[in-house]
Parts: structure tokens; C-alpha cells; sequence
């Protein structure tokens, strides 16, 4: 059985005595072995970025953008290797696991502009003879955690913004999935990129422990569940480092009564079921606004569902493959039971699918329950699987408030041919994305993603322009250059310009 190590300084390290399983979702098999980082070998990522960190601040811009440039051509030349270690490990249909890249690909993209988004701003002649201007200086040795769910995509959120802006970077991903994170980053080693700036340790609690209470860390970026969250962001301040911690979600679509019926259902199906579920901008919860587009879209979707396909990753005709690992699947199921005990209607069931050749795998297949009230453990809790949910309500405003009420704030979207009820939507909705007629509203690379409320523990946003603010410190100069032979007089006062 092979084992996944760490990438540390530019080489591979595998001398930790600890190790976990990896398993192949689709077969319910333990496949490789993950080493899992001890104290000391965070600490010793965390020297290699530290000792890496005065030369890369004074690299260039242009010349780090250089590697983003060569890197983004090495992903998209090893796009299917990627996408194979992604389903071998996560299960991703290939199509999905493809979509995920090329989004990561989107954000190296941006990267790439560092020059430009580096520049700083500058003001001369603010006073007599005095220049003032502003500087973005990189933070030093910064942190990123991330989830299963997507192994290439968010730590692309992270790290290349991270590197372009002189910063250097210990990278903890999903245990769960490692070897296309590790991969992926030996490219940007591949790329040029100098030994010690970035470095992955692959581990559990120990390894994230090390990293929030490390001196040497100045900042720490997680993607995962919000009861972690919050406990990063919490331990990550107490420890002084800057933080962004983005967490769970219980994403709403509302369905109004001149909904394009079957576009909502369309877009419905994609959002709640791809990726099984298990993304943070899952549409779980359609809010059908009357009973008569309650019926129409519950009949509808239970009419496309029976065309949705469940399998292993090696079928690119399936919609969707397993669940990660089989506590999961159990919790899903879980979560299904508990609904219609609680008194909703299980209209279609995916229990129990059937996947011929993969009886052992994490299957759960996709899943339309309806009369969902707000009382019941399945519609407060994200269930991170491929189920939608159905809740009815009498009018818009019941839906708005039902999604207002509710913890999370993540993503949220309103399907409808009526542009006032789309504008006051979007206009007072306590979401941080919005979509109109759009079921996954994740902002594209230039502009940042993150939600409201307990889905974001922290003040700036993943990616985008928050990405550059979050792994870089301001810093503000004001010179002057007096004329030979000019003394100026004492000043008690505070000085203004009159």
C-alpha cells in the first residue's frame, strides 16, 4: 500500500509513525495510506517557510507571476491526472472533478495579476513638499486548511494569492484526500517556485493545533464545517493571527408561483445532487412560494430524478458518485430517516441505491423530500448529501424570512420572471451570495466569496480583491524632501494642510 507524505522545503518527507487509511469511496476500500504530521514536522514546514520567506518578499511581483503563468500551463497539461486522483479519492465523476480545476485554474488566473494588484496608491503634494503613499507588504509565513469536498479548487483559493504577494505557505489539507492536493502542489514546484515557500503537511488535529498556535504563522485561512470554524477562527485570534474562516451553509432557493418551472427544475437538480451534495453552495432547500407551485415542482422534479445516475467515478455517464467516507453515508441516511419521522414525505428515496460492481461503495442517491417544516433536525442542520428539501409558504416574504431566521448565510438564490420581486430580493436578503435564477451564485475569481452570518467567521472574503487584502498588511509612507537652506519652525500642533 503506498504512502502520501509532505512536501517540505521542496522534497517529499515520510517519516511520521502515524498513518490513516485513505479509501476509494466508490469501493469501499482502503487504497493508500496518508502519514499524518507530528508537532515536529509542522514546525519543521513552518522553519522551511520562514527561512524561504526574505528572499521570496523581495522577489519581484512580475517574477512570481511568471510561476503562476508557468504553473497554470502545467495544470491544465496534467488536467487528467488531476481529476483521476480527485475521484480516486473524493469520487467526483470526472465532468465535476474537471468543472473544480478549471475553477482553481480561474483563481491561478488572477494570481497572475500581481503587479497590477500590488501597485499601491500614491498622493503627491499632499503638503507643502510632501509625498504620501501606500504600500500592500506581504504578512510572512501564512496558513491554509481545507476540506475534502474540494481537494484542488480551495486550496487554489488560497496559496496562489498567498505566494504572488511575498508571502510563503504550510498548507494543511483534507486527510481524507490528499494525493491531488499534494500533486498539485509539487506543479508549482515543477513551476519554478523556490524551495520553502510553499509546503504541505498532511495531517489531523495535531497538525491544524500546531499551526494556530505557532508564533511563526501570522495568518490562517479554513474552508470546512462551522463548529470548526469557529473554533479556528476563535484559537487562530487568541493567538494573535490575522483569520478567515469559512464555514457551513443551508443554502434556500426560492421558487416563486411565475417560476420557469422547468428551468428551476433544471438548475434545481445540477445544485442540490452534483458533487453529491457535499459543497457548501448545495441548494438543499427549495421554498416553494404556494401550494400550487409546490405540486407543479415537486411532480416535476420527482419526474427528473428518475433520469439521475449514481456510481463510481470511472462512469462519466454517471450525475454523481459516493459520499467520502461510510460515517457519512450513515449520517446522510441519518438525516433522511429523521425527516420523514419528523413527519415529512420521502417522494423520492435514495437510501438504498443500488450501484452494480460497487456494492461496498458510499453510495446515497438523490433524495426529493417534501412538507419540510423549519421544527425538524434535517432542515436546521447541513446535511452535506445529495437531498433537497421542499418547504411551502404562502408568500414571498414568509420565504425571505424563513432564510433570514435561519444560522447560516451563505448562498441563496429566487427563481422568477418578475424583476422587482428579483431586485428586492437580492436588495434585502441577509445572504452573502445571491442568485437570480441562478442556483450557485460562487463569484468567478475577481471577485470574492463568502457568506453572512455563521457561514464566515472573520471580516474579508476567500479570493478576489479581499484575497489580496487578507495576505498583505498596509503599510503608509508620508515623505518630505525639504528645499536646501529652509528651516522650518516648530509645529506643537497637529499638522493640516489650510
Amino acid at each position: 500500500m503506498s504512502t502520501i507524505g509532505h512536501l517540505i522545503n521542496g522534497k517529499a518527507v515520510n517519516d511520521d509513525v502515524r498513518h490513516q487509511a485513505v479509501y476509494n469511496p466508490a469501493t469501499g476500500q482502503a487504497e493508500k495510506q496518508v502519514a499524518l504530521a507530528s508537532k515536529a514536522t509542522v514546525e519543521e514546514a513552518i522553519a522551511a517557510a520562514e527561512a524561504a520567506f526574505p528572499a521570496w518578499r523581495n522577489t519581484a511581483p512580475i517574477k512570481r507571476a511568471r510561476i503562476m503563468f508557468r504553473f497554470k500551463e502545467l495544470l491544465e497539461q496534467n488536467a487528467e491526472k488531476i481529476c483521476e486522483l480527485i475521484g480516486e479519492e473524493h469520487g467526483k465523476i470526472p465532468h465535476d472533478a474537471m468543472g473544480e480545476l478549471q475553477r482553481g485554474i480561474e483563481n491561478v488566473e488572477y494570481a497572475c495579476g500581481a503587479p497590477e494588484l500590488l501597485k499601491g496608491e500614491h498622493s503627491k503634494n499632499v503638503g507643502p513638499n510632501i509625498d504620501s503613499w501606500s504600500e500592500f507588504q506581504p504578512l510572512g509565513v501564512v496558513a491554509g486548511i481545507t476540506p475534502f469536498n474540494f481537494p484542488v479548487m480551495v486550496p487554489l483559493w488560497m496559496y496562489p494569492m498567498a505566494i504572488v504577494c511575498g508571502n510563503t505557505f504550510v498548507l494543511k489539507p483534507s486527510e481524507r484526500d490528499p494525493s491531488s492536493t499534494l500533486f498539485v502542489a509539487q506543479l508549482l514546484q515543477e513551476a519554478g517556485l523556490p524551495d520553502g515557500v510553499i509546503n504541505v503537511v498532511n495531517g489531523d488535529k495535531e497538525a491544524v493545533d500546531t499551526l494556530l498556535h505557532d508564533k511563526r504563522v501570522e495568518a490562517v485561512s479554513f474552508v470546512g464545517s462551522t463548529p470548526i470554524a469557529e473554533y479556528i477562527y476563535t484559537t487562530a485570534n487568541a493567538n494573535g493571527k490575522r483569520c478567515q474562516a469559512l464555514g457551513g451553509a443551508k443554502n434556500h432557493a426560492i421558487v416563486m408561483p411565475d417560476a420557469d418551472m422547468d428551468n428551476a427544475v433544471n438548475q434545481l437538480l445540477g445544485a442540490a445532487f452534483g458533487s453529491s451534495g457535499e459543497r457548501c453552495m448545495a441548494l438543499s432547500v427549495a421554498v416553494a412560494v404556494g401550494d400550487q407551485a409546490g405540486d407543479l415542482l415537486v411532480a416535476k422534479m420527482q419526474e427528473a430524478m428518475q433520469n439521475l445516475k449514481v456510481g463510481a467515478y470511472t462512469n462519466s455517464d454517471n450525475d454523481f458518485g459516493p459520499v467520502i467516507t461510510r460515517q457519512h453515508q450513515e449520517k446522510v441516511v441519518g438525516y433522511i430517516n429523521s425527516a420523514e419521522e419528523q413527519g415529512a414525505s420521502i417522494v423520492v428515496d435514495g437510501r438504498h441505491p443500488v450501484v452494480e460492481g460497487h456494492e461496498e461503495g458510499y453510495f446515497v442517491g438523490g433524495t426529493l423530500i417534501d412538507s419540510v417544516t423549519p421544527e425538524m433536525t434535517s432542515y436546521k442542520e447541513e446535511i452535506f448529501g445529495p437531498v433537497l428539501q421542499v418547504v411551502r409558504v404562502d408568500t414571498m416574504q414568509q420565504a425571505m424570512d424563513l432564510i433570514d431566521e435561519h444560522e447560516y448565510g451563505n448562498g441563496t438564490c429566487i427563481f422568477t420572471r418578475d424583476g422587482e420581486a428579483a431586485r428586492y430580493f437580492s436588495d434585502n436578503i441577509k445572504v452573502g451570495m445571491v442568485g437570480i435564477n441562478v442556483p450557485l451564485p460562487v463569484p468567478v475569481a475577481y471577485h470574492s466569496f463568502g457568506g453572512w452570518k455563521r457561514s464566515l467567521f472573520g471580516d474579508l472574503h476567500a479570493y478576489g480583491p479581499d484575497g489580496v487584502r487578507f495576505y498583505t498588511r498596509r503599510k503608509t509612507i508620508t515623505q518630505r524632501w525639504p528645499s536646501a537652506g529652509v528651516r522650518e519652525g516648530v509645529e506643537f500642533s497637529m499638522p493640516t494642510l489650510k
